[in-house]
């Protein structure tokens, strides 16, 4: 009985110091279009910069910035070239856009983690090109991105939000859907025109565990 009143203050102590230092923090996100129930219709990140401690800082003040709230998944590959990924990321104001571009890459973080179902990782064209894109796997991709794109969070709640949203395929040229070079000139005028199917990102807000 001693020995366990003993350990259960430091046992607290190691509780709370692990729950201080792990700095983890849960971004709810909303959707809105075809196939999207209004009445479930968001899900939940938990971001882990233990992963990814620079992608997690550059996804914060985006969300922080309210950078993803009306924007749209633009590319969902549902298997093709062996991935399951939703992208997004480019603003629906392409002089937002520009300004975040303008920041340049961020400098790449070792994979620590798998791009496993349910993770997040930002796109890129090469080394040290991370700006502002994001893959959201809804399938194990492990296999063709554990190389090169280092996930930084995970969905904890609402994965079938996720698997709701609206499968458009390869973008063009190569594809069906919309171009990314001219989303970068017209935004949402060119994509509400072009592709009123496409899922949307209604906000992106940081929330407490207790929110949720």
């Amino acid at each position: 009985m001693l020995l366990h009143r003993l350990h259960r203050p430091l046992l607290f102590l190691l509780l709370t110091l692990t729950m201080a230092t792990s700095n983890n923090f849960f971004v709810k996100m909303t959707l809105a279009g075809e196939g999207i129930d209004p009445n479930q219709a968001s899900f939940v990140l938990r971001v882990e910069p233990a992963w990814a401690p620079i992608g997690a800082e550059r996804f914060r003040e985006l969300v922080d910035s309210k950078f993803y709230d009306d924007q749209r998944f633009f590319r969902v590959l549902d298997g093709m070239y062996d991935i399951w990924i939703a992208q997004f990321g480019i603003s629906g104001n392409p002089e937002i856009q520009k300004d975040w571009e303008s920041k340049g890459g961020l400098k790449d973080d070792p994979v620590k983690h798998s791009n496993t179902r349910g993770t997040v990782s930002f796109a890129m064209a090469g080394k040290n090109t991370r700006t502002t894109q994001l893959f959201l796997n809804f399938g194990d991709c492990s296999k063709v991105l554990d190389g090169d794109f280092a996930p930084f969070a995970k969905v904890v709640s609402g994965m079938e939000v996720v698997d709701s949203i609206f499968k458009i395929g390869e973008g063009a040229p190569s594809g069906k859907g919309p171009s990314q070079g001219k989303i970068n000139q017209k935004g949402n005028e060119y994509l509400d025109d072009e592709f009123p199917m496409l899922t949307k990102i209604v906000s992106a807000r940081v929330v407490a565990h207790s929110e949720l």
